[in-house]
């Protein structure tokens, strides 16, 4: 079954809009793993507007399933990273004032300098996934650079969802089955949901894990957050 990792960037960014910690967390990381999701996922940015790049030690001694931090790894986050070593990192090339991730790696322009991050992880003992548009090019090139798994950039997935659901998803298929192939790891994530997520999983049915954050912390206001990672666990449960 497809695992299911929950990004916590929105409730920290609600707890920077006042200060303090409320709300706290660590204590939600510990319900959110008690909910039934088997990881948590944290994407610290420069400007530390939701999860601080002090959060990270804290959460790297509570998270008792899998813990995955995300990012662009510039000087400053490779530090983080190697230092509190979690279970796996995302590498994302993200621009520093990007609002949001919105493109994956060019794995054949940068594989050289991929490959010297890669490496410097694998020595850690972090498992690497890198962040990708469903490109097959893309996905062979991501193979040369020893990453362990390739996480999908779902955004125009979400996007076209709702238009043609079979054109959709049909590019992430095809690169999909190439890097189950060439023995590459599948992740997916960004802006998938209670709509589209189980038409996702089921039209690839060997992704190891999918990170969701924004959409389930706005599906958690309505149904309580307890209810809403169940209703996401459901969506991902084999028929």
């Amino acid at each position: 079954m497809t695992r299911l990792s929950v990004n916590i960037n929105k409730i920290a960014l609600i707890r920077n809009a006042r200060g303090g910690n409320l709300p706290d967390i660590l204590q939600i990381s510990k319900d959110i793993e008690s909910f039934g999701a088997e990881g948590i996922t944290v994407h610290p940015r420069p400007d530390e507007r939701h999860i601080r790049y002090s959060d990270i030690p804290k959460l790297k001694k509570i998270v008792k399933t899998e813990f995955n931090i995300e990012g662009n790894p510039n000087e400053k986050f490779m530090k983080l990273v190697l230092d509190n070593k979690p279970h796996q990192c995302t590498l994302v090339p993200d621009a520093p004032d990007v609002l949001t991730s919105d493109s994956g790696w060019d794995t054949i322009k940068h594989k050289n300098y991929l490959i010297g991050i890669i490496e410097q992880l694998h020595d850690a003992g972090i498992r690497v996934s890198i962040f990708l548009n469903p490109d097959e090019k893309m996905v062979y090139a991501a193979k040369e650079t020893g990453t362990d798994r390739i996480e999908f950039y779902t955004g125009p997935f979400a996007e076209q969802y709702s238009l043609d659901p079979q054109k959709a998803i049909a590019p992430y298929i095809k690169a999909a089955k190439i890097a189950k192939e060439i023995s590459i790891g599948i992740n997916a994530g960004h802006d998938l949901n209670l709509d589209n997520l189980r038409f996702f999983n089921k039209s690839i049915p060997f992704i190891d894990e999918v990170s969701i954050g924004h959409a389930l912390v706005s599906d958690a206001l309505y149904y309580g957050l307890h209810n809403t990672v169940q209703m996401y666990k459901n969506l991902l449960i084999s028929d």
